[in-house]
């Protein structure tokens, strides 16, 4: 189980870009930290999401 934003999710052993894609997330619009760390967007596609991994995810939104 990984937590994302707080809530536990079964994507451990998958990518930070298919998890993304899977909970209906905007990769090229949002900012990732895991377990406290920024996960750089170079590295969406090759960051495997381990069991007890903790991600917080914020997306932007444009506007005036």
């Amino acid at each position: 189980m990984v937590k994302i934003n707080g809530k536990d999710i079964n994507t451990a052993g998958k990518s930070l870009l298919e998890c993304l894609i899977s909970i209906n997330f905007d990769p090229k619009r949002v900012a990732v930290e895991c377990n406290g760390d920024i996960v750089p967007k170079a590295q969406y596609d090759t960051f495997i999401l381990k069991d007890g991994d903790c991600l917080e995810i914020v997306s932007f939104v444009g506007g005036g």
